[in-house]
């Protein structure tokens, strides 16, 4: 759910953030393996408030204003592409979207809508049937209580059908500008494999990023994150030799030269 850093002014800061690290390669996949349950168990070295300061410092030398990648044209449109982000693609969600928005970009239109014809226009997303049900369920929700508008509350968020805290999280803080962290599985593959942040839940995950990363940083920090874990650190094979953290991560599957 964030913009891949953009070419350019960034760019420049991202060569000059690399000059600054060593680089890696990663061992074999054998080792990656072990060195994945090693992570897993939350067996690696714990980060110091020096390195955490000097990893967000780069984050935000290559990207100094992460984006998010679901389409949307309010907020109402974001919370709708997140609820049905979930447990499917970014890019898919995104070639759904299109139509439904171009009908429905309220929670009036959305209601009106139907059920029935949501599903049709979604039916390329994963639980599809669901997530048809619970967007036009939380709209009819937004207009009865809430006036239409999507609100601020995390409480009132998660009341809405299909919105857990990871969603709440993503709205808290693309719509209201909050510094809340959700924790999708590439945050959550992120903060393990590292040692940024361990955790056996996304919960624990999230709480322990909230507790450690600086307070300057935490408005951006989920982007970054998931950027991060979208195109560096990836499940299969990450690409340690790219990755401008690579001196400071303490993930054994990989070798610094």
């Amino acid at each position: 759910m964030a913009k891949k850093p953009a070419r350019g002014a960034p760019a420049k800061a991202r060569e000059r953030t690399l000059r600054t690290q060593k680089r890696a390669r990663v061992k074999p996949a054998r080792k990656r393996a072990a060195a994945d349950a090693k992570a897993a168990a939350g067996a690696l070295p714990q980060w110091t408030t020096a390195q955490i300061e000097e990893a967000f410092r780069r984050f935000k030398a290559a990207n100094p204003d992460p984006k998010g990648e679901l389409q949307h044209i309010n907020p109402f449109t974001l919370l709708i592409a997140v609820v049905l982000s979930a447990q499917a693609t970014d890019a898919g969600v995104n070639k759904a979207t299109p139509a439904l928005f171009a009908l429905a970009d309220t929670p009036e239109k959305m209601a009106a809508l139907g059920e029935n014809r949501v599903r049709g226009l979604i039916k390329t997303i994963g639980l599809y049937r669901t997530k048809a049900k619970n967007v036009v369920a939380l709209s009819q929700k937004l207009v009865a209580e809430h006036g239409g508008q999507v609100p601020r509350s995390r409480e009132a968020l998660e009341a809405l059908s299909g919105v857990g805290r990871k969603t709440a999280n993503v709205v808290l803080n693309i719509v209201f500008g909050e510094p809340t962290i959700a924790v999708d599985t590439h945050i959550f593959r992120v903060g393990n494999r590292t040692g940024l942040a361990t955790g056996k839940t996304p919960f624990e995950v999230e709480t322990k990023l909230q507790e450690v990363v600086p307070a300057q940083y935490k408005r951006h920090a989920h982007h970054w994150l998931i950027l991060h874990g979208r195109y560096t650190c990836v499940a299969r094979k990450p690409l340690c030799e790219k990755c401008i953290i690579s001196d400071l991560c303490q993930w054994p599957g990989k070798t610094v030269a």
